[in-house]
């Protein structure tokens, strides 16, 4: 196939005049122009310009062969301008996975305004806090608050994180006790998050850094937050949640801190999304607009700013 950059140059040199002329347009050194246009005769086997020693001028052929190259060049700039139009104007369907709270809580104030500026974007949102196969599920993106799993086929860029916190209601406290060491917390009555492997625990660290795990047999089994800071507060059981989900709890004397002194896991305020290489500019265009919005809301309930850097590709 002929090199399309080779005729685009012979149409410079045309519309020009001279090779001097293309030259200063296109930046293309001289005797490059000069090169590529005689390689490009020779690889058709005819004659396109006639050169003098001061001027440049188009065989017959040559100027039929010109039309055809100036369309081309034409169609290859209206053919950037669909991708940089749809760049500053993005489109088309956008299926985003979301947990609830966070749907309610950063979402919700904001995504308003995101679909206003972007009238051509639909977006399905489905609010789970179960682990989806974004995949497997056909979905553009997942935003995740938990620990970032590691995944090749998957990017993530990171929006903010959540200091776990273990709580109980005082009541519940007041009649088995207020622990003093993870140990303690053996035998006491636990709600939680459905585990990844099967195994339910408390995760603390101590001074040292070293990391303990109690074992705990849950009365309650939910991926719904809002339903553990509930049984946590009628005095169901313990529970590890977000700051950003019980932190009011915390203020109104609903639920109190259990082993306030041990620090807990960090919860990832995240997206996942297929590939960096192949995201559409609606998923472009969304992810920049997380990146705007969610740290900032993220801080109104307690959360921190992402350690940089922000993006990156999971290996």
């Amino acid at each position: 196939m002929q090199d399309l950059n080779d005729l685009s140059l012979f149409a410079q040199v045309v519309e020009h005049g001279s090779f001097s002329a293309a030259s200063r347009a296109t930046g293309v050194p001289k005797s490059r122009l000069s090169r590529r246009i005689a390689q490009l005769e020779r690889d058709l086997g005819v004659q396109l310009l006639r050169r003098t020693t001061r001027q440049v001028r188009v065989t017959p052929l040559g100027e039929a062969f010109y039309e055809r190259c100036r369309a081309m060049v034409s169609e290859a700039a209206a053919a950037r301008e669909v991708i940089e139009q749809a760049r500053e104007q993005p489109g088309g369907d956008l299926r985003v996975s979301c947990p609830v709270g966070v749907a309610q809580n950063l979402l919700a104030p904001a995504i308003g305004h995101f679909m206003r500026a972007n009238p051509g974007v639909r977006i399905e949102l489905e609010t789970t806090n179960r682990r989806v196969d974004v995949i497997g599920e056909g979905f553009d993106l997942a935003l995740r608050v938990r620990e970032v799993m590691e995944d090749s086929s998957l990017a993530v860029r990171t929006f903010g994180e959540s200091q776990l916190m273990l709580v109980a209601s005082p009541t519940l406290l007041d009649s088995i006790g207020r622990p003093r060491t993870p140990q303690a917390l053996e035998g006491m009555p636990g709600v939680g998050q459905k585990p990844h492997d099967g195994k339910h625990v408390w995760i603390l660290r101590g001074k040292s850094g070293e990391s303990i795990q109690i074992a705990y047999d849950p009365r309650l089994v939910t991926d719904e937050f809002a339903l553990l800071l509930e049984a946590a507060i009628a005095g169901i059981g313990v529970a590890m949640l977000p700051r950003m989900y019980c932190r009011e709890a915390l203020e109104r004397g609903q639920v109190e801190l259990v082993l306030p002194q041990f620090e807990m896991p960090v919860g990832t305020l995240h997206a996942v999304f297929p590939s960096r290489k192949g995201v559409t500019p609606a998923t472009r265009r969304f992810l920049d607009f997380l990146g705007e919005v969610l740290p900032e809301c993220a801080q109104v309930v307690g959360m921190q700013a992402p350690k940089p850097p922000g993006m990156h590709r999971m290996v």
